[in-house]
């Protein structure tokens, strides 16, 4: 009798044991499928150099002032460490995210895409990064939707010829074309160039635009052109991407001058007014860049002012502000 007693638990419990593997499947499945219907977000970033990657990782050496101002050297800084710790792996690699992804097509250079982390730059390899890689962190946290950012920028390009926008007189920039183009193609072919997003629905959630250096130095033309330009851009893009309202972050162009005098006041300003529009001003907004400059002799590139000087930290503060603009646009909508 004690033997049945004891076959009877033993198939009790064995039963008990599937039936919490079923549930737990069951409850899995749920889970997933919850995922798999949230949609794709895409954000593009567009502008130039300074948006294209200059940010120095780990370069050392004589070119690169002995390493200061890099990536790896805030991590080497205890009291910096903090600020970028969601950065690294336990082991010293630069993390990968599995939920936000890039799509860059350089000039004349073979495409980069794959998951966020260092190395979607114009030169390749995994020695620099830019904006792109604290932004995405910025919008993954908040986001629950797979995320893919779509780099649109290209260096030494203005808005006033380059990026100018069909609403402005004149002919239309090639890189205005070329913009709206890539970005197009990144929704029409999300399926082959990231297959693990296959399947899910496509949402354009935002537009960044950090640029500025060419029409700051185009006295005649960029320089008064540029407000009405900027304005131009966020319509016509809304228009041409057909998502009206689409939240528009505008970065002030961080530059080494913090108090520029003259005509880089002018554009900063320019740049600040636009959202304020009463057109732009529940789906725009500017984001303050300027305090974010080191000095150059702590920076990795010191003779490189129109690149920030290759400051990690500054190009780290700026992604992140970027990030931060978008997320508040983003409240602002969801509240509507």
């Amino acid at each position: 009798l004690l033997n049945h007693y004891q076959e009877f638990f033993i198939v009790r419990e064995k039963c008990i044991y599937w039936v919490i593997l079923f549930v737990l499947g069951i409850t899995s499945s749920i889970a997933v499928a919850a995922d798999d219907s949230l949609p794709v977000k895409i954000f593009v970033l567009a502008g130039q150099s300074n948006m294209e990657v200059q940010a120095v990782v780990d370069l050392s050496g004589k070119d690169y002032n002995e390493g200061r101002g890099t990536l790896l050297s805030l991590w080497s800084n205890a009291e910096k460490r903090t600020m970028i710790q969601h950065l690294r792996n336990d082991d010293g690699t630069w993390r990968q995210r599995d939920d936000v992804f890039v799509h860059y097509q350089r000039e004349k250079a073979p495409l980069l895409k794959g998951r966020l982390g260092v190395g979607y730059a114009v030169y390749g390899g995994t020695h620099h990064f830019c904006p792109e890689l604290q932004f995405g962190h910025v919008v993954g946290d908040y986001l629950d939707n797979p995320i893919v950012l779509c780099k649109t920028a290209w260096g030494g390009k203005s808005l006033y010829q380059d990026f100018r926008p069909p609403s402005s007189t004149g002919e239309v920039g090639p890189y205005y074309t070329k913009m709206i183009q890539q970005v197009k193609q990144v929704q029409q072919n999300l399926a082959s160039e990231f297959p693990e997003l296959a399947g899910r629905k496509i949402e354009l959630a935002g537009f960044v635009w950090y640029h500025g250096w060419n029409d700051g130095v185009s006295r005649d033309r960029g320089v008064p052109e540029y407000e009405e330009n900027l304005a131009n851009l966020i319509r016509d893009v809304r228009r041409d991407l057909n998502a009206p309202g689409l939240p528009f972050v505008v970065g002030e162009l961080t530059g080494p001058w913090v108090d520029a005098p003259d005509e880089w006041e002018i554009l900063r300003k320019a740049q600040a007014d636009v959202p304020k529009r009463d057109e732009f001003r529940d789906n725009s907004i500017f984001v303050a860049t300027r305090t974010f400059v080191r000095k150059p002799e702590d920076s990795p590139n010191p003779g490189h002012g129109h690149h920030e000087f290759g400051n990690a930290e500054t190009y780290f503060l700026v992604g992140d502000a970027l990030g931060q603009g978008m997320v508040s646009l983003l409240e602002n909508k969801k509240e509507k």
